[in-house]
């Protein structure tokens, strides 16, 4: 008969594993009872502190709601879901960096027009001109690739935030198919930094540990050209204060764009512009492989 003690009840938790008809499944399994168990022999961990933890985890499933996912939250500011992203990236072989997806992803945009204002009826925020373009990683263009773009707006918030999201709609976010020569352009509003939501468990623990809750400014892309690996990333904005400390992880050099200011009376497209403006130019390369778009998350809160 085993001897449940700190050293022979790992191994009779793995052999409980050993069954396990798909051989991925047993394989998790096993390596997450080893990963569990170490942890609490390295900081022999007391009742009250796993006590603490039940009841933290306990209380971040309370909080997610259909339009509120806490555990996506706590996976970002622990790095997991940056992690996750990394081993499945190990190789880009040139191609452009990808990050986390966000929570703010609700699934398939509106195709628009190139050059439509994306952000029509914010009329605080400064105007912004973004103009980007899609290739293989030998600078081919890549002609009628669907391209989704989703941003905050100047105070912060995405539209599936706002309580009245279901009655006035997409804000800030599209979808636009690349021309003949790869590019896509739109017209919207500079994104500003901003704080995840700090109202649940995960901003109980943000503040204890003294951590900031700030995201640098970027704007969102998704790209899924056929014949390559679905592209999802941001681009951030060059100089904002929180780019060396992301509270989810998520910023990369690569993705790290300069931001003009401009005072041309027109923007690129030979329209009127606003005076001043900003440009926002950015490249997409692909790498080619085979892949999925990932499916939409659940906004991380409503009123954030």
């Amino acid at each position: 008969m085993p001897q449940f003690n700190d050293t022979e009840l790992t191994a009779a938790v793995i052999e409980s594993f050993e069954k396990t008809p798909d051989p991925r499944v047993k394989f998790l399994m096993q390596e997450l009872v080893k990963s569990l168990h170490d942890y609490v022999r390295k900081t022999d961990l007391t009742f009250d502190e796993w006590g603490y933890a039940i009841d933290f985890l306990t209380r971040t499933g309370q909080k997610c709601t259909a339009s509120r996912q806490e555990f996506i939250l706590l996976s970002d500011v622990l790095g997991v879901s940056m992690l996750v992203d990394a081993v499945n990236h190990r190789e880009r072989e040139g191609a452009t960096e990808t990050t986390v997806l966000g929570p703010f992803y609700v699934g398939e945009h509106k195709v628009l027009p190139h050059g439509t204002d994306v952000s029509p009826h914010n009329v605080t925020g400064e105007r912004m001109f973004v103009q980007s373009r899609v290739t293989d990683l030998k600078g081919k263009p890549l002609a009628g690739v669907p391209v989704d773009i989703w941003h905050a707006d100047d105070d912060g918030h995405y539209d599936s935030q706002k309580p009245d999201y279901e009655v006035t709609g997409p804000s800030s976010r599209a979808r636009f198919i690349t021309d003949a020569d790869g590019r896509f352009f739109f017209r919207t509003i500079l994104p500003c930094s901003y704080p995840i939501p700090t109202d649940g468990p995960v901003g109980e623990m943000i503040r204890q540990v003294r951590r900031h809750e700030m995201r640098p400014a970027h704007v969102h892309f998704l790209v899924a050209a056929p014949g390559y690996e679905p592209l999802v990333t941001h681009v951030f904005i060059e100089g904002d204060e929180y780019l060396d400390s992301d509270v989810v992880f998520g910023v990369k050099d690569e993705l790290v764009a300069k931001i003009e200011k401009r005072t041309d009376a027109l923007m690129p497209d030979g329209k009127p512009a606003p005076a001043p403006w900003h440009l926002m130019s950015y490249e997409f390369r692909m790498k080619p492989g085979k892949g999925t778009a990932p499916k939409p998350m659940l906004a991380v809160a409503e009123d954030a």
